[in-house]
């Protein structure tokens, strides 16, 4: 009977803690990868219920620093988790969970050329993420300028809110050429719908791609189990299959 007793308290516990919801900020990059990741993780823990908001990573660091009640944060830019560390608003330290690769992609025109593809035709309109606050849009530009192109091609950039959207023009027409995410392009919305070339990593500053667990999910079980899981080989081979470099030391 004691043992019965023990066995529902325990099941009651562990029904109790993965009832828990996750609420996620994630950089628009992770549209697709991260979805497929929080799929894997609800088959090993069905009741566990997980929001993820995508959007730029900049806006969503503006908006913990504002009081936004989120548990996990993960940045296509290490330095909005690191800054929040020093903001004292995380529970852990930041963990590089992928390197991000940038490519150039389109529906239409030749990009065999890389970057100067842009200058090959003069008329076309280019995607990218806003650089002031979308990681993948400040590579774009610096990728762009390490190649002399920039102030060529600037009046012909068209700028999406982060660069889900930037991919959104290219893939709608409202752009002929973007400067978009791997991940983004090697998602089942893109895949075979256009052509890309992967560009110079050596053009830009790294991508290192951070999360954190943040202060609201202070005593939230599930929150600590998922980011225990982006760790894990099938987390990782998740985010191997959209692009993405893993870190040696993950």
């Amino acid at each position: 009977m004691k043992f019965f007793v023990l066995h529902i308290i325990i099941m009651c516990l562990s029904f109790a803690s993965y009832s828990q919801k996750v609420t996620i900020a994630a950089a628009a990059d992770l549209r697709f990868a991260l979805d497929a990741v929080v799929k894997q993780f609800k088959l090993k823990h069905p009741q566990a219920d997980i929001q993820v908001i995508y959007g730029s990573s900049g806006n969503a660091y503006n908006q913990i620093t504002n009081g936004a009640l989120y548990d996990l944060y993960f940045s296509a830019d290490i330095l909005y988790p690191k800054k929040l560390q020093e903001a004292k608003l995380t529970l852990t330290a930041p963990t590089m969970y992928a390197i991000g690769r940038i490519v150039l992609w389109s529906k239409t025109y030749d990009v065999s050329q890389g970057i100067h593809s842009l200058q090959r035709y003069p008329k076309v309109r280019i995607a990218i993420a806003q650089p002031d606050h979308a990681p993948y849009g400040k590579r774009a530009v610096e990728t762009m300028k390490y190649y002399g192109v920039y102030d060529n091609v600037k009046t012909r950039i068209i700028y999406g809110e982060n660069i889900s959207q930037a991919a959104q023009f290219c893939v709608t027409g409202n752009a002929d050429m973007g400067i978009l995410a791997l991940s983004i392009v090697l998602s089942p919305t893109m895949i075979n719908k256009g052509t890309y070339v992967i560009l110079n990593e050596k053009s830009h500053a790294p991508l290192e791609q951070a999360f954190v667990v943040l202060k609201h999910a202070k005593g939230n079980t599930v929150a600590f189990a998922f980011a225990d899981f982006v760790s894990s080989n099938e987390a990782k081979s998740i985010l191997e299959k959209y692009g993405f470099v893993i870190p040696k030391k993950l």
